[in-house]
């Protein structure tokens, strides 16, 4: 593992509860848990699709419960890599991800129940 994570996040529906345009209820227990990952010097960048004022916003809110990013959908300047369309991270954290293993039993589950034949 690296010395240094870098973390992308998602806003809507991760941070908060899913209220789009609006902001939903926060999600203390993981914003806490940011924060200290800030604190012990991993990079945080906020990963989302809202621009402009809904953007401006989301990042307010944060600062707002003491979080703060090191980017806003960018490359962290700790990233090895060539910058691309996808924002280079160690961990990504979204709510509608899943790992290979967790949506290959998801596809075991839609077989079981029929959904998919």
């Amino acid at each position: 593992m690296p010395n240094k994570l870098i973390i992308a996040v998602d806003f809507d529906g991760t941070l908060c509860e899913m209220k789009w345009p609006g902001i939903g209820k926060p999600n203390l227990r993981l914003i806490s848990v940011l924060i200290k990952m800030r604190e012990a010097g991993n990079d945080l960048i906020l990963w989302t699709c809202r621009e402009t004022e809904n953007l401006d916003s989301a990042i307010e809110w944060c600062k707002s419960f003491g979080l703060h990013f090191d980017k806003v959908n960018e490359d962290s300047d700790s990233s090895q890599w060539e910058p691309g369309r996808k924002v280079v991270a160690d961990i990504y954290i979204d709510d509608r991800a899943f790992t290979p293993d967790g949506f290959c039993n998801f596809f075991d589950q839609l077989l079981i129940s029929g959904f998919i034949k």
